[in-house]
């Protein structure tokens, strides 16, 4: 018979509440236990990956697997590539995916899963490296494995003492321990990270360029220093960045006119059909070069507080312009 679930009315706030501190204390006590376990073993299984040809499968059942998914995209994200291959699908024709060159972690608290242990003697047979991580150093998984990551708890948080809790949360740090450890041994970068997660906001940081962005060509409001006050006016309206970009016949700036500028010559009561586009300009308009960052244009238009820059060359010749909306279009800020 299913028991039915308590009553709301029988909810102990404080007890929930000591449940959680204690859940807390308990695996916090169970990971400095493990790191004060850390032996020269855990060096060796860096070593064991370092040298391997070709990708970490990752292995683990129920728990365990769920915690190893999470391991083989840690350890694809920083530079060594994984992948996860269930034990079950394993024994079934998925063992053909683990070749050679590859090193097997397999993850499992106990050391005795029955869908690991099928599979450990056609490892050893074939060759391939097992790093065990699991919590009995004289489990059948232990026994088989060429270095052996101890994960060793007194108990679970669960208060029966039966639900992976404290051990989950052992191979997860185990696994994060593993991951530092082998990008900083392969000298691993903010930029490497940022090209296998071009889709993150680091990725967008770290690789998109000016150029990636930029107004360029005919999106360009642009025109001579001799232009006529209205002729600059129309070519700003049919532009729509809010300026335009005063240019020599080489294409090298001289200035720019912006909104803003306009309407301080409109309070002032200018008759502004008078003036050329040299002589209302400003000479020092904020330039990028287009192959810097995106996100140095963004540091450039806070610092400065504009929200337009143009894209120079190292000739100073115009080839784009960008804005604060392109910057957010993009996800750079």
């Amino acid at each position: 018979m299913i028991n039915e679930p308590p009553a709301a009315a029988s909810f102990d706030a404080e007890r929930a509440l000591r449940l959680a501190a204690e859940t807390f204390e308990i695996e916090a006590e169970a990971l400095l236990s493990i790191r004060s376990g850390l032996s020269s073993a855990f060096v060796d299984a860096v070593r064991l990956v370092l040298a391997c040809r070709g990708r970490v499968v990752v292995m683990g059942m129920g728990k365990s697997g769920h915690v190893g998914r999470k391991i083989a995209a840690t350890l694809a994200s920083t530079g060594t590539p994984a992948m996860f291959v269930h034990p079950g699908e394993a024994s079934h024709g998925d063992l053909g995916m683990v070749t050679l060159q590859d090193v097997v972690l397999a993850i499992s608290n106990s050391g005795e899963s029955d869908e690991l242990n099928v599979i450990l003697p056609v490892l050893k047979r074939l060759g391939v490296p097992l790093i065990a991580m699991t919590g009995r150093a004289q489990s059948t998984l232990a026994r088989h494995a060429d270095q052996v990551l101890l994960c060793k708890v007194e108990r679970e948080a669960c208060p029966l003492n039966l639900a992976p809790t404290t051990s989950t949360t052992a191979q997860m740090a185990m696994g994060d321990a593993l991951a530092v450890a082998l990008l900083d041994a392969r000298g691993f970068h903010e930029q490497d990270f940022a090209r296998s997660h071009p889709g993150g906001a680091l990725g967008r940081k770290l690789l998109m360029h000016v150029r990636d962005l930029m107004r360029s060509g005919d999106d360009l409001p642009r025109v001579p220093p001799e232009a006529e006050f209205l002729q600059m006016l129309h070519e700003m309206s049919a532009k729509g960045l809010g300026f335009a970009v005063v240019v020599g016949a080489d294409d090298v700036v001289q200035g720019i006119f912006t909104d803003g500028d306009l309407r301080r010559l409109i309070e002032r009561g200018t008759d502004l059909r008078a003036f050329r586009a040299q002589e209302v300009m400003h000479t020092a308009p904020r330039r990028v070069r287009d192959d810097v960052l995106a996100v140095e244009a963004a540091t450039v238009m806070e610092q400065h507080r504009v929200t337009s820059v143009l894209v120079v060359d190292a000739q100073d010749r115009l080839v784009g312009a960008i804005n604060s909306n392109d910057l957010m279009r993009a996800k750079v800020i």
